[in-house]
């Protein structure tokens, strides 16, 4: 049974009832489930507390499941659950970037056999790892999410759509105005971008971006 008969046998078990099948979804997904809240909140505890969020919502909504992409059906409700505390941080701000940027990090993932770092090297790349993290952090939320789907997970723009419910044309517009604004913020670390890190002026996976958002922005 390859990987895809294999997820959807789960989830018409979890469907059923079977407890044991989701949670065997649930193992095969919370990694990538909190790195993307973690990338979109910017802080651990709440990126936690949106990925368990996430997977109770998605307990109870699997019944509802008729599709047959299930990753991009969690994403959808791991993004919504960030989404919304975003919006009712905006509407009562509690926790300053500051703060942010001082909260705990999950490391980042190396190669099995990847060489080790020396110190030098560690702290550059956590130098980096906060800068790019600051600069989401600063993303207006609708902006944010689409980046990190697109630019962090490397979801293409008819994923990102998808995920998100938008539009084609608003997933453009958006990661165009994301990516220029990402580039200004990281201007100030302009030294410790590697070439892997660095955005393009323009997105080259699709047309060009329209001028302005379309309606669904």
């Amino acid at each position: 049974m390859n990987t895809q008969a294999d997820e959807n046998a789960l989830v018409r078990a979890a469907q059923q009832g079977d407890v044991e099948a989701f949670n065997a979804l649930v193992l095969r997904y919370q990694d990538l489930a909190y790195t993307v809240a973690y990338r979109v909140m910017g802080e651990s505890e709440a990126a936690a507390d949106a990925t368990q969020e996430a997977f109770i919502a998605a307990f109870r909504k699997l019944r509802q499941f008729r599709g047959k992409n299930f990753r991009a059906w969690l994403l959808r409700i791991v993004t919504n659950a960030c989404y919304d505390e975003l919006r009712r941080r905006q509407r009562r701000p509690t926790v300053s970037l500051d703060a942010l940027s001082n909260s705990p990090r999950p490391a980042a993932p190396s190669p099995l056999h990847a060489p080790p770092e020396s110190p030098e090297q560690h702290l550059q790349r956590r130098e980096l790892h906060d800068a790019i993290q600051r600069c989401l952090n600063a993303l207006p939320a609708e902006q944010r999410i689409v980046a990190v789907l697109a630019d962090v997970q490397g979801y293409s723009y008819q994923e990102v759509a998808h995920i998100a419910r938008l539009r084609l044309g608003t997933v453009k517009s958006r990661l165009s105005r994301a990516r220029a604004r990402l580039r200004e913020c990281l201007q100030a670390v302009r030294e410790l971008l590697p070439a892997a890190y660095r955005l393009k002026d323009e997105p080259t996976r699709g047309p060009a971006d329209p001028p302005q958002e379309t309606q669904g922005s």
